[in-house]
């Protein structure tokens, strides 16, 4: 009897173990995220501010904030939220986790762990691991996101990007690599946001284009370096006719408005659409790239320190394809000299005329 139950209940197990498989895929697959959307938001550094009233706020932990909101009110997505920290140490001696990671999937978390940063460089590759244990792969006609929370990304360099680890590099190029691996052998993500200041490089913008359809991103600076992301939220309404284009320019249309009405500096917004400004890339490439070469060898130089323009402003930029490709939302500054200026093509430069004093003050050096 007991051998004819074991016979039954092995059966029984060998014979359930494909259907178990089939009807968890076809539960999975019904499950599926239509939306896949990755936080990676930079903390390890000087986030502080204040606001009128005095009271103190963390951008970074407004940041994180904001990216569980997300999370939580999207029954549709899976969501990644990296959070990078700063290095510590307990005792003194013993080091702390400097990452923190959530995973969310149809408006549930799944996940909260801490995690070890790479400690060899800033490729990503420690949230690239994560991402792949976790990610599931969405519909073909799904849509993917990737929004990067941080100060201004180098174009060249990138020595102490993290406060905490002044040997630890990060420059667009890393941040391009590593968006490459995200995307793996997938499609691009179908839109990019980099709430940082300068982010309207035509460097950075042709550097990054590649892994994104639609990239958003502030050209001069940007606030805090914060993109408000209630436009995320419930994109299930949001993205309804699947209209990825009118939804970028609204997600834009939106930062830009929450940005306008806390702040009164100049506020700039624009929406790359990476394909039709292919051309204007092409054309000032050469150009651009001899100036961060001028820059990259005169990196302590005073005279080029935040020295940035409209690139607009510069001969050499000043082309009939400049405005192709670009949605610009902008408003001058409410006090100063910056109130003159009316309008922003959307791509920022370095000034040329400090360049120029910068590759004199080199070659008087080398002529000692």
């Amino acid at each position: 009897m007991w051998f004819a139950l074991l016979i039954v209940g092995v059966s029984s197990c060998s014979s359930n173990q494909p259907m178990q498989r089939e009807a968890r895929q076809a539960v999975e697959d019904m499950f599926a995220p239509r939306y896949s959307i990755v936080f990676v938001i930079h903390g390890d550094g000087d986030y502080l501010y204040h606001d009128a009233n005095g009271g103190e706020h963390n951008a970074n932990e407004e940041a994180l904030a904001g990216a569980r909101r997300v999370a939580l009110q999207n029954p549709h997505a899976e969501v990644f939220i990296f959070h990078q920290q700063p290095s510590t140490h307990f005792l003194f001696f013993f080091p702390r986790h400097d990452g923190e990671f959530s995973y969310y999937q149809n408006g549930r978390l799944i996940i909260t762990e801490s995690y070890w940063r790479d400690m060899e460089g800033s490729h990503l590759n420690s949230e690239l691991q994560l991402y792949h244990d976790f990610h599931v792969k969405t519909p073909a006609d799904g849509v993917r996101m990737f929004l990067y929370y941080g100060h201004e990304i180098p174009e060249f360099d990138g020595t102490g990007y993290d406060a905490s680890r002044s040997d630890r590099k990060f420059t667009v190029q890393d941040l391009a690599t590593g968006l490459e691996r995200f995307n793996d052998q997938s499609a691009k993500f179908d839109l990019l946001v980099l709430s940082t200041c300068f982010g309207g490089t035509p460097y950075t913008i042709a550097t990054l284009g590649p892994s994104a359809r639609y990239i958003i991103a502030s050209p001069d600076n940007l606030h805090l370096s914060y993109f408000d992301a209630h436009s995320l939220e419930r994109l299930d309404q949001q993205l309804r006719n699947d209209d990825v284009s009118a939804y970028v320019e609204s997600f834009a249309h939106h930062a830009f408005d929450r940005l306008t009405a806390d702040i009164q500096t100049a506020v700039s917004v624009a929406v790359y659409d990476v394909n039709r400004v292919q051309g204007f890339l092409r054309s000032v490439r050469e150009h651009y790239g001899m100036t961060l070469n001028t820059l990259s060898g005169n990196a302590q130089s005073p005279l080029v320190n935040n020295s940035r323009c409209d690139c607009a402003d510069l001969q050499a930029y000043s082309l009939p394809t400049m405005s192709e490709g670009v949605k610009v939302f902008y408003r001058p500054a409410r006090f100063g000299r910056a109130t003159k200026k009316q309008e922003h093509s959307g791509w920022e430069c370095w000034r040329e005329r400090n360049l120029q004093g910068a590759t004199l003050q080199t070659q008087k050096s080398n002529a000692r």
